[in-house]
């Protein structure tokens, strides 16, 4: 049974920055995969030679964008990037949602860790 957990980290960047490197096979491409391909709506993720397909669930552009793992058989399960404006101090946070087993959440979390420092260096943070 996954379990749903969430992480965040505030990156001094504007919204539309960040959406277009969560939304789009190139931004995906600088940080979270080694190559991301889209065709028909399907989003092909490519690590060191493994594929894994993700289909988009839900989208609001500048706000959020959640995809759901074509070969997980949890339908509950997903993985989103919501990213929110503090309307006091500006400050731009990325929410990350996830679901893992239990005895996996502590590696999943550290490897959202590393790719999120990727991202900040993709966008010269």
């Amino acid at each position: 049974m996954k379990t749903k957990y969430e992480l965040e980290y505030t990156l001094n960047t504007s919204p539309s920055i960040l959406f277009n490197r969560f939304s789009t096979p190139e931004g995906l491409s600088e940080w979270f995969a080694e190559n991301v391909n889209l065709q028909r709506g399907i989003y092909t993720f490519i690590w060191e030679g493994t594929e894994q397909e993700a289909s988009v669930v839900q989208k609001k552009n500048n706000k959020l964008i959640r995809f759901h793992w074509e070969d997980d058989e949890d339908a509950d399960a997903y993985f989103e990037f919501r990213i929110h404006t503090d309307e006091l101090t500006g400050d731009v946070a990325l929410l990350i949602t996830d679901f893992a087993e239990e005895d996996e959440k502590d590696d999943a979390i550290d490897l959202w860790d590393s790719q999120i420092s990727e991202l900040k260096h993709a966008i010269g943070l």
